[in-house]
């Protein structure tokens, strides 16, 4: 179908937020709008400059045979502080604190569009082929790990306490866990995750940081390298962290269970 500058606009714009950090050749958008590849051209630099002016992203162009156009997805630190202090404020709620200094979560966690800005957010400091997969702790941070993965265009690795016949051989290992110093059992699938992978660990909560500290000995199991660690939430602890280099979105800075006060503050990222 022959499309005019306009419809082609809104097709290629949509497309590439559909397929970041995918380098998609110049034909494919030459075929598929019967247009030359001067006109796509010219197409891309008005969408490449709307992107970097609104800090959507940026387009980056690979000349060559196999070369092409990838979307890379940015956020600026306005918007991005913005939208933190927001979480900040709604994690304030006193109604959200459970037994243990814990804090309830599920509604954050489940809203699908906070998600999938919180996930662009820790995509945006990562280059092409700088991560090949993600990996988070079932269950609650699978949310966040699948938005961050989709900006990045990688796939998911869920680690699990319980075994699951469905997933075939698995590499287990025992951990501490760093609040209450029980040993505890994960796993991985062997299907799940390549070996030699660069990999970025996503977890929703850190208190002392024990089963991300079991997350990154999993992976050395696959012999893959951990690239990042990304928090959504983390709590001051009065014990030392075992996990040194991560990023966290929000921190509480206290958390008093006796008033039911609570305060929440920028995370690390924003330091």
């Amino acid at each position: 179908m022959k499309y005019r500058r306009s419809g082609r606009l809104v097709d290629m714009t949509n497309y590439f937020l559909s397929h970041p950090h995918q380098q998609i050749p110049l034909t494919y958008f030459s075929e598929a709008y019967k247009s030359a590849k001067s006109s796509i051209s010219e197409d891309i630099a008005i969408i490449k400059e709307v992107f970097e002016s609104r800090y959507t992203g940026t387009i980056e162009t690979t000349a060559g045979a196999a070369g092409g156009v990838m979307f890379i997805p940015a956020a600026d630190r306005e918007s991005s502080e913005k939208l933190i202090d927001g979480l900040c404020q709604k994690l304030e709620d006193p109604d959200r604190l459970l037994p243990g200094g814990y804090l309830y979560m599920m509604d954050v966690i489940g809203d699908p569009m906070l998600m999938r800005e919180l996930g662009r957010i820790f995509a945006a400091r990562y280059r092409p082929g700088d991560i090949d997969a993600v990996m988070t702790m079932a269950t609650k941070g699978i949310p966040l790990a699948y938005a961050v993965a989709e900006h990045l265009n990688v796939p998911v690795s869920i680690v699990r306490h319980e075994h699951r016949i469905t997933e075939g051989s698995l590499v287990s290992i025992n951990y501490v866990s760093g609040s209450n110093k029980r040993i505890q059992t994960m796993s991985l699938a062997r299907r799940s995750l390549k070996p030699e992978s660069r990999v970025f660990i996503v977890d929703d909560f850190m208190k002392a940081g024990g089963t991300i500290r079991g997350m990154i000995n999993l992976s050395n199991e696959f012999q893959c390298t951990v690239a990042g660690v990304g928090v959504l939430t983390e709590a001051v602890h009065e014990e030392e962290k075992l996990v040194d280099n991560y990023i966290s979105l929000t921190r509480l800075s206290e958390i008093d269970i006796k008033n039911k006060r609570i305060k929440a503050e920028r995370g690390n990222l924003f330091a």
